[in-house]
């Protein structure tokens, strides 16, 4: 299983990014896949999943309105559109498979790829 993320950068507050999460190794169509991200001194978090047909999605709190998850099956890729973007939304994004049980309840298989850094600042 191998998660290959890219598209981050440096962006100023209000600017957009778009990260592709290139996935392989397993059955892509039949795992939900979410994005999480980890910012130095905090805790990894949940940002955003989506099921494996595409049909259903979950966004925290903190993204909900400015991000939208998505997948492209054909291309066994998953997206992170950025839009509105914050100094708190500076992280390393990472990509992972797992089960979406509903409520935001994820269960990750594994801890994802190395991650693509974002940064927000003017």
């Amino acid at each position: 299983v191998q998660f290959v993320e890219s598209g981050g950068g440096l962006v100023q507050p209000g600017g957009s990014l778009r990260l592709s999460c290139a996935a392989s190794g397993f059955t892509f169509s039949s795992y939900a896949m979410s994005w999480y991200r980890q910012a130095p001194g905090r805790e990894r978090e949940l940002v955003a999943t989506i099921t494996g047909a595409g049909g259903s999605t979950y966004y925290a709190a903190s993204v909900k309105g400015r991000f939208t998850i998505s997948r492209d099956n054909d291309k066994n890729t998953l997206y992170l559109q950025m839009n509105s973007l914050k100094p708190e939304d500076t992280a390393v994004y990472h990509c992972n498979h797992g089960a979406y049980y509903g409520n935001g309840v994820y269960v990750p298989l594994n801890s994802g790829g190395q991650g693509t850094q974002v940064t927000v600042s003017s």
